[in-house]
Parts: structure tokens; C-alpha cells; sequence
């Protein structure tokens, strides 16, 4: 990259007038500390991660949201799904992704030959390609509800695709799992006594024996702000929102616990010790706060909501474990990165997005984020004329290998691929140069 960003720009064509010509270089003097300093912002990224979901109609295109998360220094990223064009905009980035088996897919997963047909197809070509895919979840919270079926099948479908995993030779680079309620949970205070519900506990004894044989997380969906809805009254504010308060002992171990978040995860690494299984790590798959709720909702605000994701972002950086597990880490994946407008359910459900669909934070929590302005398609196809004359002043092989460089550019381009190129460190440097060229081209421009 620096080869290409070093040259001077004497082949800039002088067709375009002035005014484009200022547009052009004024956005890759942006660009060029982005794509410079990229790779150390991927070093020293939040170790948070976030839940893109996308039930809903105005949210921006993947290209533009992956600019996004990259700004906010994101390091992992969780899908409900395997959505290609999400994982082909992130290529090159070094962002770890969860990607999902729909509920409606899981009992069909049983079958080795589907789960290794489904691996084929959404996860094999994007790992071959660069993707970071460190696990799968098969399901969401199916014991949350009373499909008997879906929840006999949980188990065997994990084992089917971790199987087909080694079959294709991916075994031990992808973790397989599925994300819980916390409804599993029959008893969780005080945490020391927390204990599965009896109607899970016939599922989860195995569950666990897999997840501890495959070195594979448990992962849990923990919402302090649902204790504080059913029972503000006696729920306290600072508790749930990791505010000062004098906090909780747990009369067994005597630990004390100054925000209910941990005490929850606490309660689930007690109930996965008393089947015996401690070798197993507990993650948090989602978290967060909603910002607006219907009239019953309690706490549903703007200000509560940022408190809390502000404070919980704290406490990950300062890679806080639990009282229990103090030498590990939490691992969070705050719930979502977008409100979604066609979730159903109580209004709530639509407001927990730490953005608006246009870009903008819903509150503040001191996260530096930019998504960029969508790209026009009509300048996007007038962009090979703009840098025609490039190549124009080339003649022989030079000419050839300059046309190849600027349709490898216009590509990238297209797919939102273009903050890459400190990625390819052996690449053509006259494809990155005609990269720059590309972006400055297309940038900005009005239909």
C-alpha cells in the first residue's frame, strides 16, 4: 500500500473539471489516513461486539455498515443468519463473525448431508475468501418456547454440522453452539445457587457434555432491563445500570456483585458446575437496553439506554471478569447495532438499536462512528470513463495491465470493498493506485 499511496499523481487525467477534480483529491486526502492506519485500528479494536440483525426495511447496505463498525473499532460481529453480502462487505477487515441456523432450519441439520450442504454454501466460499467465521449457532433460544421437536433437535443437528466441520477440515477453527434465554434458568440468586430449569435440564446435561468435548462457548442472552420492568419498584436503577450502589453479597460465597449482569452470568457458570461441567466458558450473546417502549414499560428511555451500554462498554475495556470468574474476561455482544422496524412484539423490541437506520446514534455513548454517504450507481458506471485516460497514456502490456487494474478497481468499488488494500501487501500497486482513483471518481457525485 504504501508503494501506491507514495506516488506522485502525475497520471491524474485532465479531463474532469476543476471542481470534480477537487471533490476526487479532497476525498482521498481522507481516505489515505483510513486505509494507512486501518491495520492498527483493527489491532487495537474494542473487544465488544455488537448483534447486526436486519428485520427491518431502511436499514443502510452492508458495504456502508461495515464502514460503520469499522469506524466505532468493532471487533465481532453476530449474526441471526449467514447473509453473504454482510460477510463479502466485511472481507479483509480481521472482524470475527457468529453466524446463525434459523430456527426453521434446525431440524433438517440433523441430516449429515444437509448441515455439509449448508456449510458448503454459507460458510466454506467466505472462509476461502478471508472471512474470520469463529462460530455457529444452530438455533435461538428454543427452549424458550414449547416446539418439543425443535428442542430434541437442537443437539443432534450441533453435532451433525460440527461433524461436516471436520469432514470439510474446518474442525477447531469454528466453534458450533446455540445462544439461551436466560428463561432456562430456574433459580439465579443468589448466584452461587443458580440452577437450570427442570424442564431444560434433560437437554442441557448432554448439551453441555458437546459443548465441553468441542471446546465450544455457552452462550446466554442476559437483559438486566427485564428484572427492572417486571418489578421497578423494587429492582434497583443503579443495580441494573452499573451505577455506584452498595451492591449484593451472596450469602454462600460471600462475593459481592455491584451490577446484576454479572450476577446473572455468575448464576449460569453455577448451574453448568453442579452438572459438571467447569471446563465450559460462559458468553453474554445479548445484551442492551431498550430506548423507547409502549406505556407498561418501565425504563424504556434514551437516557437509561445509554447509561447502560456506556457503562457496560467500561467495564469490557477494563476486561473486567465476573466476581466468580474474575480472571476472565466478560464477553459481550451488546443487542444490536440497528433499531429494527419490523420486529414484532411491544414497542421496546424495535427500540434497542444503539444507531437509527440513517446512521445516527440513538444516544450518546462515546463511540466515534461515520456511515458513509451512499454511493450513487450512476456515477459508479461513468467512473471507468473518468479514468480511461489513464491508462490511455500507456501502450503495450502497460495498457493492458492498466485496464485490468481499473476494472479490478471499479469492482471493489461496487461492492464496498475499497478499505482492503493494507490486506494485499503483494497486490499489483497499479491496482491499488487505480483503486484510489476509482473511490475519488465516485465519490460525491449527484445523479
Amino acid at each position: 500500500m504504501a508503494a501506491a499511496a507514495g506516488r506522485p499523481w502525475t497520471t491524474w487525467p485532465s479531463t474532469p473539471a476543476p471542481s470534480s477534480k477537487l471533490t476526487a483529491c479532497f476525498f482521498v486526502l481522507l481516505l489515505l489516513p483510513i486505509l494507512l492506519t486501518e491495520q492498527v485500528a483493527v489491532a487495537e479494536a474494542l473487544s465488544i461486539g455488537v448483534n447486526y440483525g436486519q428485520i427491518a426495511n431502511n436499514l443502510p447496505s452492508p458495504a456502508r455498515v461495515s464502514w460503520l463498525l469499522r469506524s466505532m473499532r468493532v471487533s465481532k460481529v453476530k449474526l441471526y443468519d449467514a447473509d453473504p453480502n454482510v460477510l463479502r462487505a466485511f472481507l479483509g477487515t480481521g472482524v470475527e463473525f457468529v453466524v446463525g441456523i434459523g430456527n426453521e432450519a434446525v431440524p433438517a441439520m440433523v441430516s449429515p448431508a444437509a448441515a455439509q450442504a449448508w456449510l458448503q454454501q454459507h460458510v466454506v466460499p467466505h472462509l476461502r475468501a478471508g472471512a474470520r467465521i469463529t462460530c455457529i449457532t444452530v438455533g435461538n433460544e428454543v427452549f424458550k418456547g414449547t416446539d418439543t421437536v425443535l428442542q430434541a433437535a437442537v443437539l443432534p443437528a450441533m453435532q451433525s454440522v460440527h461433524r461436516a466441520l471436520g469432514t470439510l477440515g474446518l474442525q477447531g477453527r469454528v466453534n458450533v453452539t446455540t445462544a439461551h434465554s436466560l428463561d432456562i434458568m430456574g433459580v439465579s440468586f443468589p448466584p452461587s445457587d443458580g440452577k437450570f430449569h427442570p424442564a431444560a435440564l434433560a437437554h442441557l446435561q448432554p448439551f453441555l457434555g458437546f459443548l465441553s468435548a468441542t471446546r465450544s462457548p455457552f452462550l446466554i442472552n442476559c437483559y438486566p432491563y427485564f428484572a427492572y420492568k417486571d418489578d421497578p419498584a423494587r429492582v434497583p436503577l443503579e443495580y441494573v445500570l452499573f451505577q455506584p450502589n452498595a451492591g449484593v453479597a451472596d450469602p454462600h460465597t460471600g462475593l459481592r456483585y455491584d451490577n446484576m449482569l454479572y450476577a446473572q452470568v455468575d448464576a449460569v457458570y453455577a448451574a453448568i458446575q453442579a452438572l459438571g461441567y467447569a471446563d465450559v466458558e460462559v458468553k453474554v450473546s445479548e445484551t442492551g437496553w431498550p430506548s423507547r417502549g409502549d406505556p407498561d414499560e418501565p425504563g424504556a428511555t434514551p437516557q437509561y439506554a445509554g447509561t447502560y451500554i456506556r457503562n457496560l462498554l467500561q467495564r469490557i475495556e477494563m476486561k473486567q471478569g465476573t466476581p466468580l470468574r474474575p480472571a476472565t474476561p466478560v464477553d459481550v455482544y451488546v443487542f444490536a447495532l440497528f433499531n429494527e422496524n419490523l420486529k414484532p412484539g411491544p414497542a421496546s423490541e424495535r427500540n434497542y438499536g444503539l444507531f437509527y437506520p440513517d446512521g445516527t446514534p440513538v444516544y450518546n455513548v462515546g463511540l466515534h462512528a461515520y456511515l458513509p454517504p451512499m454511493l450513487v450507481s450512476n456515477a459508479a458506471r461513468q467512473c471507468p470513463h473518468r479514468i480511461v485516460p489513464v491508462w490511455s497514456r500507456f501502450s503495450g502490456a502497460g495498457r493492458v495491465r492498466c485496464r485490468v487494474a481499473a476494472k479490478v478497481a471499479m469492482a471493489r468499488v461496487r461492492q464496498g470493498r475499497v478499505l482492503v488494500l493494507h490486506q494485499r501487501p503483494k497486490e499489483d500497486a497499479v491496482i491499488q493506485l487505480f483503486t484510489l482513483v476509482a473511490i475519488a471518481s465516485v465519490a460525491f457525485v449527484l445523479p
